[in-house]
């Protein structure tokens, strides 16, 4: 018999599973939070500790920084869709032997501007051994690739920002996928890059499964088409994926909403009680990015107000009872910071209180003392 599932069941599983229904409690591992989103969105750090703090009590972006910079039990790193991600460093060898098993397409980069799969794998091979053991900024990176691997990756050939970078910075997010490649600590204002510590990766037929199933528990249920947008993969290449695991016995449908679904083998409980409350998610968070259908998260106004052309992360997110009902936006000004909340509806005298609590909790995660304003957001996307 296929069992049914409705969306409060899926969405207070998601938010259990997310720390979102409560928060992990004080002592949890960094890492372990990451983890449970499978990776924290990070190419504005600050919003990456807000995701990882809300979900993990008395966590600051102290905690973060230690888990990145000193401890190591986080690295900052190029992740699904290509994007700067904070993963578990134990979990490099899961993410990278997956990541670089998604087939590549030919990129937007014209013909003359490309690189070869060769020269790709002279770049990333460059890369890994020049970062071995040290920091380097973009331009000395630079130098040694070039010096590695010839004055052709050197080529200005890419238009960025209205400059030209070198070709070879074309497949940087591929090296940091492969595991060559992750952030360093800034040295003053300037990025810098290094290599994460070495591992072996798993198999990739091995690793791709596992990051199905691990999507799955996390998201789930959910479909290829959604997990094809979640990793920015080729979806003739996820549908056979997903056909390869089912006649295994790997993943089983589900009816979702009425609707064909899949979650892993034998995850089929799921909550009867909804998960209530008002939670504050920040940029790109993991959640509002790859819980589906987007038109279910973002319900009516929420769609045209939260989304950017129907593109998610752009804006953060107020939750209300699971689903998004709002926008926010911070500004920090010296050790203050005002928070600025606009309900798409009118808010209880409860969830009033319960935003207070949320926005008290942000102030904690960025150690700054915040004032909550209850009106227009007038930043636009991403500010």
């Amino acid at each position: 018999m296929t069992v049914r599932i409705t969306w409060e069941q899926a969405s207070a599983r998601r938010l259990g599973r997310q720390f979102l229904a409560s928060p992990a409690e004080t002592g949890t591992a960094v890492a372990d939070v990451v983890g449970a989103m499978l990776a924290a969105h990070a190419q504005v750090l600050s919003a990456a500790e807000v995701s990882v703090g809300v979900r993990a009590a008395g966590t600051t972006r102290a905690d973060v920084r230690a888990a990145l910079w000193e401890e190591r039990s986080l690295v900052k790193t190029h992740g699904p869709r290509g994007t700067v991600h904070l993963l578990a460093t134990r979990e490099l060898p899961l993410w990278c032997a997956a990541l670089t098993a998604v087939p590549v397409g030919a990129g937007p980069f014209t013909a003359d501007a490309r690189v070869t799969e060769e020269q790709a794998g002279q770049i990333v091979a460059a890369i890994g051994d020049a970062l071995d053991g040290v920091c380097l900024t973009v331009d000395e990176l630079s130098e040694e690739v070039v010096a590695r691997t010839g004055p052709w990756a050197g080529d200005l050939v890419m238009p960025a920002f209205q400059d030209m970078w070198p070709r070879w910075r074309q497949v940087m997010h591929r090296a940091g996928q492969s595991g060559a490649l992750c952030f360093g600590p800034n040295r003053g204002r300037r990025v810098t890059y290094t290599r994460p510590p070495h591992f072996d990766p798993l198999p990739p037929d091995e690793a791709v499964h596992e990051l199905v199933r691990r999507y799955l528990r996390a998201y789930g249920p959910s479909t290829p088409a959604y997990f094809t947008k979640w990793l920015a993969a080729p979806g003739g290449w996820v549908g056979r994926l997903f056909g390869e695991m089912r006649e295994a016995g790997e993943i089983e449908e589900v009816l979702f909403e009425g609707a064909p679904a899949w979650v892993a083998a034998g995850d089929t409980g799921f909550p009867e009680a909804p998960v209530l409350g008002v939670r504050l998610l920040p940029y790109f968070d993991a959640y509002g990015i790859a819980a589906q259908p987007r038109e279910v998260l973002f319900p009516g106004a929420a769609y045209r107000r939260a989304l950017a052309g129907g593109q998610a992360g752009n804006y953060p997110l107020l939750l209300v009872d699971g689903v998004v009902a709002g926008v926010w936006h911070q500004r920090r000004q010296g050790r203050r910071t005002t928070v600025t909340v606009e309900p798409l509806e009118r808010l209880t005298a409860r969830q009033e209180r319960e935003l207070g609590e949320q926005v008290e909790r942000v102030g904690e995660v960025l150690e700054a003392r915040p004032e909550l304003v209850i009106g227009k957001v007038t930043a636009g996307p991403h500010a």
